[in-house]
């Protein structure tokens, strides 16, 4: 098997870090390109601090990490330090990057990336704001078609919305990208709230994270600990929902997933439903799909693999 060259646009955020550590531990699936940030869970200095910190702790420090953009497309910058903390990453003590931003903009990083590989070579898993990729393709509308895929965290259906009654936070920070991206005409592969509120950390999950006694296990199961109060207070439910990693665990093993091929439109206009992912489910308008929607995990099987990769670490 050919490792499949992916880029990971991110705003790290617990379980955007344990997206990166499932990332880097499966180097026989996937060949991580870079790293690119954009705020979104907290602001940009921090989530490009982040990306280094989670880097730096997996012994990965080779992987190209670049900031990009500090505000959405066309709307004021809402954060989530409520669920993830000052930092983004509270829960462990995690020392500061020693490793540098690459230079440049994290949009120009996947321009080039883009330009520079085969047609249908590179996917993108956006697992924060479309801020920098939406941004991308409106700069150069020439690599849109050199997409491989677009496998991204975002939106709901059923479960509908987590920091609105209609919006999921990654598409109510930037709809206006979200827009844009959903348009654009990539193969699209969608991991809503539907799927990721299915893959919670429960107690017994944790303590097998924790009991790898490396410094990633004790940091992830750490992180959780800080993570799951928000979900448990919020919701009742057993543990936090790993939202991210389910991107990157579609890669390595995509029958873990199972999901529909629909239509999805972006709310831009109403206020009161800004943000909404509009998701034909059911088939009931004439609207072509445009992306592979998600609907079931499962579970254990995703647990037991993630937990088996940060064991590599």
């Amino acid at each position: 098997m050919i490792p499949r060259k992916i880029i990971i646009d991110t705003d790290p955020g617990q379980d955007d870090a344990v997206a990166i550590l499932l990332a880097l531990a499966s180097p026989d699936e996937i060949d991580l390109l870079g790293i690119t940030c954009v705020a979104g869970n907290v602001p940009l200095d921090l989530t490009s601090k982040n990306a280094r910190i989670i880097c730096e702790l997996a012994g990965e420090t080779h992987v190209p990490v670049y900031a990009g953009c500090d505000r959405p497309l066309g709307r004021e910058l809402v954060t989530a330090e409520e669920v993830h903390g000052r930092t983004g990453l509270d829960g462990p003590d995690l020392p500061d990057p020693q490793m540098a931003l690459s230079d440049g903009h994290a949009v120009d990083f996947i321009i080039e990336t883009l330009r520079t590989h085969e047609t249908g070579t590179v996917t993108l898993c956006p697992i924060g704001p479309l801020t920098n990729i939406a941004t991308a393709f409106d700069m150069a509308p020439d690599i849109v078609k050199k997409v491989q895929e677009i496998v991204l965290m975002g939106g709901a259906y059923f479960e509908v919305g987590n920091v609105t009654p209609t919006a999921e936070f990654n598409i109510y920070v930037d709809p206006q990208a979200a827009e844009i991206v959903f348009r654009s005409g990539v193969p699209i592969t969608v991991m809503p709230l539907d799927v990721t509120h299915q893959v919670l950390v429960t107690k017994p999950r944790n303590t097998a994270i924790r009991d790898l006694a490396t410094p990633v296990g004790v940091a992830v199961a750490q992180m959780t600990d800080f993570f799951e109060r928000y979900d448990r207070e919020k919701y009742g439910s057993e543990g936090a929902p790993l939202h991210d990693p389910c991107v990157i665990a579609y890669l390595i093993r995509p029958d873990l997933f199972s999901g529909r091929h629909i239509n999805v439109e972006i709310e831009t206009t109403s206020e009161l439903t800004m943000g909404m992912t509009v998701a034909d489910w059911w088939g009931v308008t004439d609207r072509a799909p445009n992306a592979l929607f998600m609907g079931s995990v499962d579970a254990d099987g995703f647990f037991d693999l993630l937990t088996k990769r940060l064991a590599r670490l």
